[in-house]
């Protein structure tokens, strides 16, 4: 009889000790939320409106072509190399800082630029129809600042929960890795 007892005393201070470690991990895993939280920059609540000097002063050139003036950054570039290169993190506008992606949505869907199948956050994400090129496309911008992403494309048999590839200009999302502090509210000129 002892020996039917000692099995069930070690698989009940087993399942204790595993109960004890999932709870730890439970608990380590929402402090790093609550200190991703806390790190997060303060989102715009209102749109942002500025005159294009003041656009000129805070944006690289780049950064204004593209946001600014429905421009477009070199595929397969420098930016989309660094892009495929970044793990976890946060994908921002470059105009305004209102959050609009995260990695968890990105792909790489070879197309030159960065992909994602889902914003992170819809509301910061507006669409409007697009014809520069002719024809009917679905031009994606920042809401908060009206800054030109990119496009959406949709029905090309990505294999992603959406079947949906929002093709972004790299250059106007600034990114912050998983644990490290979020841009700052106003943003910041590059040379």
């Amino acid at each position: 009889m002892k020996n039917l007892i000692l099995p069930g005393a070690v698989a009940t201070v087993l399942f204790a000790f595993a109960l004890g470690t999932k709870a730890d991990e439970k608990k380590a895993e929402i402090e790093t939320v609550i200190e991703v939280m806390e790190k997060a920059p303060e989102q715009p609540t209102a749109p942002i409106k500025k005159t294009d000097e003041e656009w000129k002063k805070e944006l690289t050139p780049d950064q204004y072509r593209i946001l600014r003036e429905d421009g477009t950054e070199r595929a397969n570039g420098k930016v989309y190399e660094e892009f495929k290169n970044q793990g976890a993190g946060t994908y921002y506008c470059a105009g305004c800082n209102a959050e609009l992606f995260t990695s968890t949505e990105k792909f790489d869907s070879h197309c030159g630029w960065p992909s994602f199948y889902d914003p992170a956050k819809a509301k910061n994400v507006k669409y409007e129809t697009d014809y520069h090129l002719g024809y009917a496309r679905t031009e994606v911008s920042c809401k908060i600042c009206e800054g030109h992403l990119g496009h959406v494309f949709e029905g090309e048999g990505f294999e992603t929960p959406t079947d949906k590839r929002y093709c972004i200009n790299g250059t106007v999302l600034k990114f912050v890795p998983a644990g490290e502090e979020a841009p700052k509210e106003e943003a910041e000129k590059k040379e």
